[in-house]
């Protein structure tokens, strides 16, 4: 039977680092369902798409093929676009794409698709909630708005993606509104999620408090 660590939590709360570690330490496979809804975001740019063709971008997310590899890497129709999926241009339309519920429907299962006969550590919004509300090991990671817009804004400076601090923290406050409110998949704490408030913690605090409530489990 397989094993599933679900985490969820709000824009810049380390979830997609703390699950690469976790990952790797735990011998898990990285599902970033976050970078599942990019790519949708992606596509829709690529078809000269807007956010009002909303059929059309129903229809695009139920044909693109996304595959994950084992050196993180994420290819979009076996093109890849790890980098791409970050830029800003994806960053803004993403969260409005991901509250399409036939969007969402789709990704959903591409998600479970993925984690079958698999060992998998998979971060999201809704992970913990709809996507495998059965999971595990069901972790809420948080951290305060302005210690997210500062993770964020050094990942991009890393990236080499141009967008000032105030700029980013105004995004993720208007994703994290979206998030909360979205039709289907919304973050939701709920009370089997293990909370974990990160905003005064490392990386490695955090990722070795997460694998050792997953090891002391077994």
């Amino acid at each position: 039977m397989s094993k599933i660590v679900a985490i969820d939590g709000p824009a810049g709360s380390g979830k997609g680092t703390i699950a690469s570690i976790i990952s790797k330490k735990c011998n898990l496979v990285n599902i970033d369902t976050g970078a599942t809804y990019r790519c949708v975001a992606l596509a829709t740019i690529k078809n000269n798409l807007t956010l009002k063709d909303v059929d059309k971008i129903i229809e695009l997310s139920s044909k693109i093929k996304i595959e994950f590899t084992n050196d993180n890497k994420v290819y979009l129709d076996d093109n890849d676009v790890t980098e791409e999926i970050r830029s800003k241009e994806v960053t803004k339309i993403v969260s409005p794409i991901s509250s399409i519920v036939e969007v969402r429907k789709n990704m959903v299962k591409l998600q479970r698709k993925m984690a079958e006969n698999n060992n998998v550590v998979m971060e999201g919004r809704d992970i913990t909630t709809v996507v495998f509300p059965n999971a595990n090991y069901k972790f809420y990671l948080d951290a305060d708005i302005d210690t997210r817009a500062d993770r964020r804004f050094k990942q991009y400076i890393e990236k080499g993606i141009n967008m000032s601090l105030e700029e980013i923290k105004q995004n993720i406050e208007a994703r994290d509104y979206n998030d909360m409110h979205k039709e289907m998949g919304s973050l939701t704490r709920c009370n089997d999620q293990i909370y974990i408030d990160s905003t005064n913690m490392t990386i490695d605090e955090v990722a070795n408090t997460m694998i050792n409530i997953i090891n002391g489990g077994n």
